[in-house]
C-alpha cells in the first residue's frame, strides 16, 4: 500500500556484481533503508533465467525456481536462494518496507528440449507482414520440461503451442522473425512495427486458454510463497493489456490483498501510457517514462525550457497513477535504452521527483551506490534529499513555473511534521534567485540551505514571502533553521 510520502528503491543495476548474495545484502541493509525513508523496494526478478548466475533476470527460464533447484549450472539465482529471498522479504516487513516483485511472463527462453514445427516468417519492421507466402519447417527451443524441479510445485509442462512465436532457427542458424502455425500476434499491445506482442524468446501466446490458466495458478502460487506485498510488470507493451488486467483483479480477489503494481509501459508517448490505463481499468499504475526522457533532455541542453520540465507526463496528467524516476537499469549506460540523465542535473531531477506532492517516486540503486561498471559514482545529496522528503516536504504546494532558467515551489508544512515546509529553487543556467510565498505564520523564521550551495539565509518578511537563492546549474532546499 502507498504511504504518505513513501519512496521506492529499485534495488539493483544491470551490471551489479553481488555475488549470487543480494538478498542477504538487503538483510543487512533493511534498517538503515528504513530509517532513511525507503518504504518499499524494487526487487529484481527472483527465479531462474537461462544464463544461470549470470542472469539479470529477464531471460526468465523457470518462474517456480527461486534459486532451490539445480538448473542452468547453479542452484542460486544471481541473487541468492530461495531461502534468503523468503528471509529478507520478512526482514523487510519487520523493518516497515514492502517488497514489490519483478514480474516477467511475455517470453521465456533456455528451452530443455527442441521441437520442429511448421512456422511464417514476418518482416522484422512490420510484424503484420509476411516475408514469404509459404509455411516452412523450422527447429525452435520451445520445450520446457524443467528437469532439475522434477514437476516440484507445478507440473505444467511448455511447448510450442503455448507460444506464438520466436527469433531464431536451430536448423539453420537464422536470426528471423518466425510466427507459428494458426497463430496469430496478441492484440491490446503497442503499435510499433505495425504490432509490438513479439520482443524476445519464445513468446507467449496470451490467446491460449491453458497459457493463461497457468499464469494466474503461478501467480496465486507466488504470493502464497513468498508473500510479498506488489508488483512491477515487465515488458506490458507487449503483453495484451487484457490479460493483466485480469491476472491482478483475480490476484487480488484470491488474496484479499491491494497488491501495489506498477507496469513497465515504456514510451515518450503520453498517450500510450493514458490508453493503457484506460484498458486496465486504472488497476496498474506506470512509470513515468516521458517524465525520465525530459529529464535526460534537460540535462543534455544548454537551452532547456525548465518551465515545460513536467509538461506532457504523467505525474501532470494523471498523477495518482505515475511511479516518477530519473534513471533506471535499462537507461543506464552500455544498455539498449541508455538515456543516462546527466550527473549535474541529477540533484535537480530527484528534488522534482522527491520534493514535491503528486507521484510516487522511485529511487535508483545505480544513483544511490554507483555503477563500478562505467566508473560511476554514487550521487551526492540524494540522502539528504530523502530526508527532507521524509521530514520536510509537507503542506500545499505554490508552484513558481514562470522562468525558463529558473523555476521553484513552496511546500507550506503541516502541524503533524515538526518544522514542515521548504522552498526549492533551480536554475539551468547562472546564478539567480526568487521571491516565492512561504506563509504568513512563517513570518520572521529563518531558513537555511539545507544542501549547503548558499551560505546566507534567508528570513521570511511580513508577507510571508522570502528571497531565495540558487547556484548556477543547481538545485537549493530551503527548510527552517
Amino acid at each position: 500500500m502507498r504511504r504518505l510520502n513513501g519512496v521506492i528503491m529499485q534495488y539493483f543495476e544491470w551490471f551489479m556484481d553481488c555475488k549470487q548474495n543480494l538478498w542477504n545484502d538487503i538483510i543487512r541493509n533493511a534498517e538503515k533503508l528504513s530509517q532513511k525513508g525507503i518504504t518499499a523496494l524494487w526487487l529484481p526478478p527472483a527465479y531462474k533465467g537461462f544464463s544461470g548466475k549470470d542472469e539479470v533476470g529477464y531471460a526468465a527460464y523457470d518462474v517456480y525456481d527461486l534459486g532451490e533447484f539445480d538448473q542452468k549450472g547453479t542452484v542460486k539465482t544471481k541473487y541468492g536462494s530461495k531461502d534468503e529471498y523468503l528471509e529478507m522479504i520478512q526482514v523487510l516487513r519487520q523493518n516497515g518496507i514492502e517488497s514489490y516483485a519483478d514480474i516477467v511472463l511475455n517470453h521465456k527462453m533456455g528451452a530443455d528440449a527442441f521441437q520442429t514445427i511448421p512456422a511464417t516468417k514476418i518482416d522484422f519492421g512490420d510484424h503484420n507482414r509476411q516475408i514469404s507466402d509459404n509455411e516452412e519447417r523450422i527447429k525452435v527451443a520451445t520445450k520446457f520440461t524443467f528437469p532439475g524441479r522434477k514437476h516440484k510445485y507445478s507440473d505444467f509442462e511448455w511447448n510450442w503451442t503455448h507460444f506464438d512465436g520466436i527469433d531464431y532457427n536451430d536448423e539453420t542458424g537464422e536470426n528471423a522473425l518466425f510466427r507459428f502455425k494458426d497463430k496469430e500476434w496478441n492484440g491490446e499491445v503497442d503499435e510499433e512495427y505495425g504490432n509490438y506482442d513479439y520482443l524476445m524468446g519464445a513468446d507467449l501466446d496470451f490467446y491460449n486458454e491453458k497459457v493463461v490458466e497457468e499464469c494466474k495458478r503461478w501467480g496465486k502460487w507466488y504470493l502464497d510463497m513468498t508473500k510479498v506485498d506488489g508488483f512491477r510488470l515487465d515488458a506490458i507493451k507487449h503483453i495484451p493489456a487484457f490479460f493483466y488486467k485480469d491476472w491482478i483483479k483475480y490476484l487480488r480477489e484470491e488474496t484479499g490483498k491491494q497488491l501495489y503494481t506498477v507496469g513497465e509501459y515504456w514510451s515518450g508517448d503520453i498517450s500510450k501510457l493514458h490508453q493503457y490505463i484506460t484498458s486496465t481499468e486504472g488497476q496498474i499504475s506506470l512509470f513515468d517514462v516521458p517524465l525520465h526522457y525530459n529529464f535526460f533532455a534537460a540535462s543534455t541542453s544548454w537551452d532547456y525550457d525548465l518551465t515545460k520540465i513536467l509538461d506532457n507526463t504523467l505525474v501532470k496528467e494523471n498523477s495518482s497513477m505515475a511511479v516518477t524516476f530519473v534513471d533506471n537499469h535499462d537507461t543506464q549506460p552500455d544498455q539498449a535504452l541508455q538515456s543516462f540523465v546527466e550527473p549535474w542535473f541529477k540533484p535537480i531531477a530527484y528534488s522534482i521527483i522527491l520534493l514535491r506532492n503528486e507521484g510516487y517516486p522511485c529511487v535508483f540503486y545505480g544513483d544511490y551506490y554507483g555503477i563500478p561498471h562505467n566508473n560511476i559514482e554514487k550521487m551526492e545529496d540524494l540522502d539528504t534529499l530523502l530526508f527532507l522528503r521524509k521530514e520536510r516536504a509537507y503542506g500545499n504546494q505554490i508552484d513558481y513555473f514562470d522562468h525558463p532558467n529558473y523555476i521553484g515551489w513552496t511546500r507550506q508544512g503541516d502541524l503533524e511534521h515538526e518544522k514542515s515546509g521548504l522552498a526549492v529553487v533551480i536554475s539551468n543556467t547562472e546564478d539567480g534567485e526568487k521571491r516565492m510565498f512561504m506563509g504568513e505564520e512563517f513570518e520572521g523564521c529563518t531558513f537555511i540551505d539545507a544542501l549547503g550551495h548558499c551560505d546566507e539565509e534567508v528570513i521570511i518578511d511580513e508577507e510571508g514571502c522570502g528571497c531565495f537563492k540558487v547556484k548556477g546549474r543547481s538545485v537549493s532546499v530551503w527548510i527552517m533553521k
